[in-house]
């Protein structure tokens, strides 16, 4: 017997029908249920009416514990006080105005001064935004056309970083992407040479984080072969940290990982929600990025600034790093444990500030989805394929209620399937 009755969203699902008329997909992209992430539907909360610390309402009134964070932004907690106070002053002095606010500068000082290999920054408003302004730069600079991907890789859904077989893309869109293995040094040279050397860029996430497959962290060795064949090549090497950026280290994950990137993109948790990316690189770069024909009708906005100093100062005071790891493992320990009780062998992967989730004793990964679904529709917000994120409003409190519904659900799926024998 379940000790956490599950939820009703019937209110939700009204929202989301009235969203269906007038939006395609209803709820489109990831934050939706078309991509058949969300199973079952009736689980799941698509519409939210408030959100707080830790917590997002649905708009049935019920309360979510939120390990994904928003996918990613909030990284202080929902409406921190002290980011929206910073925001909200801004938004009264000027906003997006003819000339930008000097907040940009204050800004772009204050992200060249934490930011481990960065000698200016652009701003920019999405992820996709800052890998794209990335792969420019190094094309205008180098006079090269291609870039190197790894295996399994996500920049965003610009036509350059996404797939042949995408509905709507070209092939000759990505002609020019060139797809390695992650952790194959050799696989980057034959790939060099196999294309004449007329390589651009080569970008990557800071550690193997994608969806379907349990997580790889990178080692410091790795990175260091890859800086250096980079170099050696006059390749121009390009982090996605929109993700991971200032998670696992607030000087960037290429300083975490013990190199320099030559561009390094971030956008998630620069402003505890509030709309900016930007990307960061080196002093020889800056002829080329200068000579770019890119910018945006509010990219320079200036209460996202303002949120992002008060952020990034945050984060520094708390060292938000350091608090992620912790909760992190503290989190995923108590996970594991739950799982164990009821006969559930929960892997967990990748840096603990982002940590992923799989289920291993069933390879359709339809047990894990089972399991989600039930934590989900008992307060307990995950996702089926995707990592998950910490925040700073995250209590003691907070995770031991995340393994109490955890430990319900593994219980409430485990009593579902007496065929598959969940003795311990």
């Amino acid at each position: 017997m379940s000790k956490y009755p599950e939820y009703d969203h019937s209110k939700s699902r009204a929202w989301f029908d009235r969203a269906l008329n007038v939006i395609p997909s209803g709820i489109y992209g990831h934050l939706g249920p078309s991509e058949g992430l969300f199973l079952p539907l009736e689980k799941w909360p698509l519409i939210s009416s408030k959100a707080k610390g830790t917590y997002f309402w649905d708009m049935d009134g019920n309360r979510y514990l939120d390990f994904m964070c928003a996918y990613g932004p909030n990284v202080l907690g929902y409406g921190d006080a002290d980011v929206d106070r910073a925001a909200m002053e801004q938004l009264m002095a000027g906003n997006c105005t003819t000339a930008p606010s000097y907040k940009m500068v204050e800004c772009a000082e204050l992200l060249t001064d934490t930011v481990a290999c960065a000698d200016w920054a652009f701003f920019m408003k999405n992820g996709t935004d800052a890998t794209t302004f990335g792969v420019l730069t190094a094309r205008a600079a180098t006079g090269k056309k291609k870039t190197i991907f790894l295996k399994g890789y996500y920049h965003g859904n610009q036509p350059w970083a996404m797939k042949a077989d995408y509905p709507g893309i070209l092939p000759e869109e990505v002609a020019n992407n060139i797809i390695v293995p992650w952790f194959d040094l050799d696989a980057l040279e034959q790939a060099y040479l196999e294309n004449g050397g007329d390589i651009a860029a080569l970008i990557a996430q800071p550690y193997d984080h994608g969806n379907f497959a349990d997580n790889r962290c990178a080692t410091k060795e790795y990175w260091a072969a890859v800086r250096k064949f980079c170099t050696k090549h006059g390749i121009v090497l390009i982090i996605d940290d929109v993700r991971a950026g200032f998670r696992l280290d607030l000087a960037g994950s290429d300083h975490y990982y013990g190199f320099e990137a030559d561009i390094i993109c971030f956008c998630k948790a620069l402003a505890n929600g509030y709309n900016m990316s930007a990307a960061c690189g080196k002093e020889f770069l800056r002829p080329a990025a200068s000579s770019l024909s890119y910018t945006g009708s509010y990219w320079m906005s200036a209460e996202p600034f303002a949120a992002c100093i008060a952020c990034l100062n945050k984060m520094k005071a708390l060292d938000t790093p350091a608090l992620f790891r912790r909760l992190g493992e503290q989190l995923t320990a108590g996970l594991r444990d739950a799982g164990k009780t009821h006969g559930f062998d929960l892997v967990v992967s990748g840096e603990p500030a982002l940590f992923y989730l799989r289920i291993a004793n069933d390879d359709s990964l339809m047990l894990h989805q089972e399991w989600v679904a039930a934590c989900v529709s008992r307060g307990l917000f995950l996702t089926s394929h995707h990592n998950h994120f910490l925040n700073a409003a995250v209590t003691q409190e907070d995770i031991a209620l995340a393994v109490d519904i955890a430990d319900d659900a593994f219980s409430v799926v485990a009593q579902a399937h007496p065929e598959l024998d969940f003795t311990v």
